[in-house]
């Protein structure tokens, strides 16, 4: 099964967020098998170039866990790859997937109407207005016409519920035909509320309780980020479907703090 049909399946799947630029980020991800990375389009400094390398280095990483697998030695990863864009913008969108990534999430999705015109641009015509070009989702033209043929039923698109009017439309948002799913953007929603950070207040969760129960109404998936262990056992719990359990900054920042904390001790100590 692949990352696109556990999520449409509503598998219970973990990713990781990606803000750097760097490859090995996504290549280390796909190693560690999380179901997908997100690479941040939006509040990073990721270009077209900087996304394709780490879409390239997902891909090449899972090839490299295939052909272990088929000597007995690792079991085999599917890691899918998912831009945040930086907005719901059909030109972005159509170099993106160009890029060879496996769907998009577009920020403050806010009316049916945007709901549609993210999915109308990921899909080649007749189904939409993504324009037709060589690239590396299609082996850079070697295989033109069958990635075109299926391209429309393989890609995944996901709308943020992240503001005031995304969330008193959510239910009508979810119903656009060929969109996968909703993702809870925490920063910007619990802001857009008033709580801003507060993701345990009363009015943070009645929202995230009706933006679930809209995906599961109509049976899609509904994601969202996590950054602390107690978060994602929390999101888990509360029934979300597919949960991004941190940030690569976060991972560097945790990890520095506890080399930093473990030098400071053992000089401590032997200052005693």
């Amino acid at each position: 099964m692949t990352f696109v049909s556990n999520l449409r399946n509503r598998e219970r799947l973990v990713g990781t967020w990606v803000a750097l630029s760097d490859p090995a980020i996504g290549e280390i991800s796909a190693h560690l098998e999380f179901d997908a990375v997100v690479i941040d389009g939006e509040h990073s400094t990721n270009s077209i170039e900087t996304l394709t390398e780490i879409a390239r280095a997902v891909d090449a990483a899972d090839a490299a866990g295939a052909d272990e697998s088929e000597t007995g030695t690792e079991t085999a990863s599917d890691t899918g790859t998912i831009v945040r864009l930086s907005e719901n913008d059909s030109t972005e969108i159509k170099r993106v997937l160009d890029a060879g990534v496996d769907g998009v999430m577009a920020p403050m999705i806010d009316t049916p109407e945007d709901a549609r015109a993210l999915v109308e641009a990921t899909r080649y015509p007749p189904d939409g207005v993504r324009g037709v070009g060589f690239g590396r989702a299609n082996e850079f033209g070697l295989a033109f016409p069958e990635y075109v043929d299926r391209a429309n039923d393989e890609l995944v698109t996901i709308a943020q519920i992240e503001t005031e009017s995304g969330l008193e439309n959510v239910e009508e948002i979810v119903a656009v035909d060929g969109l996968d799913g909703l993702f809870v953007g925490p920063a910007d929603l619990s802001a857009a509320l008033g709580r801003f950070g507060e993701t345990e207040s009363d009015e943070f969760l009645a929202a995230v309780d009706r933006i679930l129960e809209a995906g599961h109404e109509v049976d899609k998936p509904v994601a969202t980020l996590a950054f602390e262990d107690e978060e994602i056992e929390r999101w888990v719990d509360r029934g979300f479907d597919f949960v991004l359990a941190g940030v690569d900054i976060d991972y560097v920042k945790s990890g520095g703090r506890r080399a930093k904390a473990a030098f400071d001790d053992a000089i401590a100590e032997r200052d005693e």
